[in-house]
């Protein structure tokens, strides 16, 4: 039998169809903070997020990029028999650290002939011409693909001011424009299920990453872990989270007004296990992924299918049914 088509743009395939073969990442922790967390901006960080920051299954921040990136190689050789990987560096905001610190974890990333990509994970507000400029040299000297990760988590502005983001949707959109304009691609992280969060700002963060022209997304659910200032409003009762049926439904919504060009690199996250409140209703991600897929087989559907609302769109079918049109409005 036949396998059948995906409804929506996945990454796996992304990489086969740019490198020739199966790529997998390595990811390295990198020692460094966060400016929402050591005073400069804000303290405490984000309300959902703990000490360890993305980086809960990173190999630990003292050993050099070079000691991680040969544990790592050695494991997906072992098990996958990889030969191509990108080097992703996970945690906190990368690109908070010292210029010379920063250019030189860089510049040990891209040794070695079977690294062909680097991606790094930063906040919007932490990007800044002079570090895209020296990244701009690197990929032209090494000869590899650069992307830069920017956590949103939601465009509602209101939201991140909730959620202690410690910036808006201003500095998403600057960091966008400085990031394309030197050619680099750009991964954005959200959350469909914040708890201030409505089904139409799932539709919003679709039409704004379309609309800025963004190559890859990372959708999360959200988790919640023991210790944070999210985790003890939780456990005041201070919100519920929604149910799994609704995130299924929700990251359905966000694939059908997605550009169907932007690849989706996840559709949903998972916690550090030994410390969450609450992740992924108590199921395997694997299986909150599956739902999604079938969701979206069951309702004859897929990525793009109401991607229908730039370039005048709603005047060039004027007299017809709004293309925009929702019954939010």
């Amino acid at each position: 039998m036949a396998k059948k088509a995906p409804r929506y743009n996945v990454y796996s395939e992304h990489l086969i169809r740019k490198f020739g073969e199966k790529v997998y990442k390595l990811p390295i922790n990198l020692p460094g903070t966060c400016p929402n967390r050591d005073g400069r901006l804000g303290t405490g960080g984000c309300i959902y997020c703990d000490e360890a920051g993305a980086g809960f299954e990173c190999l630990p921040a003292t050993l050099s990029v070079q000691e991680q990136i040969e544990k790592n190689r050695a494991y997906f050789q072992k098990r996958y028999k990889a030969r191509k990987f990108i080097v992703y560096f996970q945690t906190f905001t990368n690109t908070y650290l010292p210029f010379e610190q920063f250019r030189e974890n860089v510049l040990a990333a891209l040794r070695g002939d079977d690294i062909v990509g680097l991606s790094i994970s930063t906040r919007p507000d932490c990007i800044n011409d002079r570090q895209l400029e020296f990244l701009a040299g690197a990929r032209s000297q090494k000869g590899v693909d650069i992307n830069i990760e920017l956590g949103l988590q939601t465009v509602n502005y209101r939201t991140l001011l909730k959620v202690n983001r410690g910036h808006t949707l201003a500095e998403f959109i600057d960091a966008v424009s400085r990031i394309k304009a030197r050619g680099f691609e750009i991964c954005v992280h959200l959350i469909l299920n914040l708890p201030w969060d409505e089904e139409i700002d799932v539709i919003e963060n679709a039409k704004v990453l379309s609309a800025l022209g963004v190559h890859y997304v990372k959708l999360h659910s959200l988790y919640i872990v023991k210790g944070t200032v999210l985790g003890e409003m939780y456990q005041r009762g201070e919100f519920a989270v929604i149910p799994l049926e609704e995130y299924v439904n929700r990251a359905v919504t966000f694939l059908e007004y997605l550009d169907p060009g932007i690849v989706i690199q996840r559709l949903v996250g998972r916690g550090p296990f030994e410390k969450v409140l609450f992740s992924n209703w108590g199921v395997s991600w694997w299986l909150v992924k599956q739902k999604i897929e079938q969701r979206l087989e069951e309702l004859d559907t897929y990525q793009g299918r109401l991607f229908n609302y730039l370039n005048g769109a709603a005047l060039a079918t004027a007299g017809n049914s709004c293309p925009n049109k929702h019954k939010f409005l």
